[in-house]
């Protein structure tokens, strides 16, 4: 698309039996606000209706005119996607709860006492339907492919459909995702990151801003991008042990002060991937307020 600029709650047309409509809940961390998409004619799927909003739901009432919602897909359930789904009166379909596929170290992080950062979690939400990686759901609408692919919440799914890709909050082109631990692992996100070069895909149709018009590509930036933060976070240890707080500051230059808290939380991430990999060590243990050091 040339311009991407959808009104909140005004359907925009994307391709032949896809719309979205744009929640209306801009911040920091969700740009513009969230896409909720509606796929098919008659019968209808409905992927990420949202944040519990009544202009949202009103909104995405009046698209939906009357039309019967087979399928109401998750990415995941952070706040601003899932909530809605409970007023949508058509059964949900998702890889799991909000604990659903948390890796060891990340519970471990749970266990100890560290909450979710970013866009909060839907604790509450809880599919109808549990859809496994590769899980293949079929409608009116074609055919759509579960893609297990935690990183930025463990039981994040994108959805292959034709030659689109949703991915939700893992890739996006007006930003890279947050992965906030615990419920965010980087270990995590850059396998699924090669996980989804393996699929084809035209564009992708992302959680939040523009379709991705050139997938491959953003990808690889999106990989080399991870790696290059990590290669400031070794350089930053090698001259002295810190903590995530100060590595912060000398990582990220120029950060607009809404955003401090969860660089602060990406830095902690690529933290805690460093130690699972045994490359830096943490004291007094691994935590938001540990000292880390390198290793050897």
């Amino acid at each position: 698309m040339t311009q991407f600029a959808p009104i909140a709650g005004e359907p925009l047309a994307l391709a032949a039996d896809l719309q979205l409509v744009l929640a209306p809940n801009p911040s920091p961390m969700t740009y513009l606000g969230t896409n909720t998409y509606i796929l098919g004619r008659e019968t209808l799927a409905i992927i990420d209706p949202g944040p519990d909003d009544p202009a949202h739901l009103a909104a995405l009432t009046a698209a939906i005119a009357g039309r019967r919602v087979s399928h109401v897909l998750l990415t995941h359930s952070h706040l601003d996607h899932s909530p809605l789904a409970a007023k949508l009166d058509a059964p949900t379909y998702a890889f799991g709860d909000s604990r659903a596929g948390r890796s060891t170290v990340m519970q471990q992080l749970a266990d100890d006492g560290l909450a979710g950062g970013g866009e909060g979690i839907d604790h509450a939400f809880a599919p109808d339907h549990v859809v496994k990686d590769g899980e293949v759901l079929t409608g009116p609408w074609g055919d759509i492919t579960a893609i297990h692919t935690p990183g930025h919440i463990g039981n994040h799914l994108c959805f292959s459909w034709q030659d689109a890709i949703f991915t939700g909050d893992h890739v996006m082109g007006w930003a890279s995702s947050l992965v906030s631990p615990p419920d965010g692992d980087l270990g995590d996100f850059m396998a699924s990151c090669t996980k989804l070069q393996r699929h084809d895909a035209h564009i992708y149709y992302p959680g939040h801003g523009a379709p991705v018009t050139d997938p491959a590509a953003r990808m690889t930036w999106l990989i080399a991008h991870r790696k290059t933060r990590e290669t400031q976070i070794i350089a930053a240890l090698e001259n002295a042990p810190s903590t995530p707080a100060k590595m912060t500051q000398t990582v990220y230059q120029d950060l607009p002060p809404g955003l401090r808290k969860a660089a602060e939380r990406n830095v902690f991430a690529h933290l805690v991937d460093l130690h699972t990999r045994g490359i830096v060590r943490a004291s007094p243990q691994l935590g938001t307020d540990a000292t880390f050091t390198i290793i050897g």
